[in-house]
């Protein structure tokens, strides 16, 4: 697919003159980063910015009795090397998901729709796996840190506003007809754009994100891609391999209540935009020399409660009627046919039924594949010129015992 002409000067038109003063003279120096990024964990609370000629307004969801502010956290590195994380939680597109998000087995907390209301913080000062900067085993423990939280129930890629009908929820006193805000997409360009102002070139940029934060760190890595066109860049998507349902992805209510914004050189002018589940192997596509991967469990709980509740109400799905089969049938394939496709994509799947991994200490625990995690991340992280490992760290897909073989659909 070929990029159209024109749009991404367009669309990334994020500097003024002032700005790319500020970067030229950062790029001329050393660290890449400006004075004022705190080399301490800090709070940033942005204001609105332009971008190409739209104005991005930063907000968290408005839902009825929490904060509708956004913020971030920034904290810079030794090293010439930056993560930008993307915040996982649920998501919420049409009135039950959005009065009951813990309807059909979901988490009982929802940080992509409560918070702040509920979730007791975002800080990632509070977190292990590679928030543990303490850690040896911590493969970007000096690194610089880019953490966007998320409040806006659209897995960081919407940019609408929308109202929905209280389906009778018992305790959260909401009107009758209430408001979300999904501006996920919004407040990431407003991210970006700080990014853009004070980190000027690093030599190496991780994008990953957990659970909804997975489907972030997918569907915007190339705006990042696009901004630091020098960087070497390596993606984590943690446990976003959701298996969805036509009728969710193109439907309505669905995923089209967030207005989903993806790269148009990448989802592709007059077409249809691509399966959530597969927009990761897309963008990899674009982005040959980018390293690209996903870190999966074989029967990830949260995912199939997600795939379960689509199945149910925005069917019919794959072909068996469990979902826990359905899903790791369908999750198998794509990982082996992605694998099979793209030659800068690899994978990791795991042995249990857990949910995410980057902010755990299962980081540092989990093996079952062969080799330990952060250890295999490594490996990824060590590999800038070529698809293999360097340094004696192999980045090669892995896989526990037997796990590449489907679950029989049985009742």
């Amino acid at each position: 697919m070929r990029r159209p002409k024109g749009t991404l000067r367009a669309l990334l038109a994020l500097s003024t003159a002032c700005l790319a003063l500020d970067a030229a003279a950062a790029a001329a120096s050393a660290p890449p980063w400006l004075p004022d990024v705190p080399s301490e964990w800090t709070m940033v609370r942005p204001g609105p910015v332009e971008v190409g000629g739209t104005v991005y307004q930063p907000t968290c969801s408005g839902l009825p009795g929490t904060d509708p502010g956004f913020h971030f956290w920034a904290k810079r590195g030794s090293l010439d090397a930056v993560v930008v994380f993307f915040e996982g939680g649920g998501a919420c597109w049409d009135n039950l998901t959005c009065t009951f998000p813990i309807a059909a087995g979901l988490p009982p907390v929802v940080p992509g729709f409560y918070k702040p209301a509920i979730l007791p913080t975002d800080d990632p000062r509070t977190y292990s796996g590679i928030f543990d900067l303490a850690n040896p085993a911590n493969p970007v423990k000096d690194w610089s840190f880019v953490y966007i939280p998320y409040c806006t129930g659209d897995v960081h890629l919407g940019s609408a506003t929308r109202d929905y009908a209280n389906a009778g929820h018992p305790v959260l006193p909401l009107p009758p007809t209430f408001t979300i805000r999904h501006r996920g997409f919004d407040n990431f360009m407003v991210v970006l754009e700080w990014m853009r102002s004070h980190f000027a070139d690093p030599n190496r940029i991780l994008v990953t994100g957990s659970s909804a934060g997975a489907y972030g760190a997918a569907g915007n890595f190339p705006w990042i891609a696009e901004a630091y066109p020098r960087s070497h860049l390596h993606v984590l998507a943690d446990a976003g391999q959701g298996v969805t349902t036509g009728a969710w992805d193109y439907g309505s209510p669905g995923r089209e209540s967030w207005n989903p914004t993806l790269p148009p050189w990448v989802s592709g002018s007059g077409e249809p935009t691509p399966r959530t589940w597969e927009i990761l192997r897309v963008a990899a596509e674009q982005y040959p020399h980018a390293k690209v991967s996903q870190f999966t469990t074989r029967l990830d709980g949260v995912q199939i409660a997600f795939y379960g509740l689509m199945k149910g109400f925005y069917g019919p799905g794959g072909t068996c009627p469990i979902p826990a089969a359905d899903w790791n049938q369908q999750m198998v394939g794509a990982l082996r046919a992605y694998a099979a496709e793209t030659d800068n994509y690899r994978f990791y799947l795991a042995g249990g039924t857990y949910h995410t991994i980057m902010r755990s200490p299962l980081f540092y625990q989990e093996s079952s594949a062969g080799i330990p995690f952060a250890g295999w991340l490594a490996g990824m992280l060590r590999s800038q010129g070529g698809t293999g490992g360097q340094g004696g760290l192999p980045w090669s897909n892995a896989a526990c015992p037997g796990c590449l073989d489907p679950v029989p659909c049985s009742p």
